[in-house]
């Protein structure tokens, strides 16, 4: 385990995911990940949403929690409240998140395999990168730290994009209502009201900006890595969600932008 949380080992992995995240990058442009919308029901192995989405982010907690736990610092405030703040992330990311899909009544697998493993490779990384610098290798997470710029502006962005991101799932799982899960309908709508006023994608914008805030709260390389992995992923994806919502309703309003309202 020491070998693991030492500075050395720890900057040649982060090393290592930078090159993986740009790969992952030139990939999600490449292909379409299968799973949600552009997912298949007759391509490979496939597993529910549910279970799919709850398997692939589990390892960010349990990652996280288990390299956490043996840092030098993992008993200090500043440490410790990041720890909070991952819990409350991936709370909701991993489980809530995965328990409240409406997936109709009998529908078969759309969350590929591949893209699982993927996923848990991932999620790793991030709880290793991240709670071996927060609790472990970092030097200005003081009490001071509570009233520096960057924590504060980081805390700011990170809550504002997690409060609106839940607001955006919200709207998307509504789409479907609970009569039709149960009935096995698989429908889609055109989703209307808060930030889809202005793009296809605020769930991947609202991520992207709550990634961006923790890597300014915690000033931490292993945040930085979650967010370029992050938009390496979701950047090329919700072009291609975008074209998908174009394509399928004829009366698509015009004006949304993909990802970012009013520039991208």
């Amino acid at each position: 385990m020491e070998w693991l949380m030492s500075a050395e080992v720890y900057h040649y992995v982060l090393l290592a995911s930078f090159v993986y995240a740009a790969a992952i990058l030139v990939g999600a442009f490449i292909a379409k990940a299968p799973y949600g919308k552009l997912g298949s029901e007759r391509r490979g192995i496939n597993l529910s949403p549910r279970l799919g989405w709850f398997l692939m982010e589990l390892p960010a907690t349990l990652s996280f929690l288990w390299f956490y736990l043996h840092g030098q610092n993992a008993g200090q405030v500043v440490p410790m409240i990041f720890l909070g703040i991952w819990l409350l992330h991936y709370g909701n990311r991993g489980f809530i998140f995965p328990l409240l899909m409406r997936v109709p009544r009998g529908a078969k697998g759309t969350f590929s395999l591949v893209v699982v493993v993927s996923g848990i490779f991932v999620t790793t990384l991030h709880g290793y990168l991240n709670a071996v610098f927060i609790s472990h290798l970092s030097t200005h997470m003081t009490p001071e730290w509570l009233t520096d710029p960057r924590f504060l502006l980081g805390m700011s962005i990170y809550f504002t994009g997690f409060i609106l991101n839940i607001h955006s799932d919200a709207i998307i799982r509504n789409l479907r209502s609970k009569e039709e899960v149960e009935r096995g309908d698989k429908v889609y709508r055109i989703p209307a009201g808060g930030l889809f006023r202005y793009v296809t994608n605020p769930s991947y914008f609202t991520e992207l900006l709550s990634f961006t805030g923790f890597a300014i709260a915690t000033w931490s390389p292993g945040a930085l890595f979650v967010l370029l992995v992050s938009a390496a992923n979701l950047v090329p994806r919700a072009f291609q969600v975008h074209a998908w919502y174009r394509k399928k309703f004829a009366d698509y309003p015009q004006e949304r932008k993909v990802l970012i309202p009013f520039l991208l």
